[in-house]
């Protein structure tokens, strides 16, 4: 099985911070993914 390339912690920081006020384009530049795979 493929291990995940972001923790757990990670995954649901920029789902809280998505929520927020936080622009998604700019919470992907710093964990450096795409929208497409935030989407996903």
């Amino acid at each position: 099985m493929k291990t995940s390339r972001f923790s757990r912690e990670q995954i649901l920081q920029a789902s809280r911070q998505a929520e927020g006020s936080t622009v998604v384009g700019e919470i992907c530049r710093k964990l450096g993914l795409t929208e497409a795979t935030f989407y996903r």
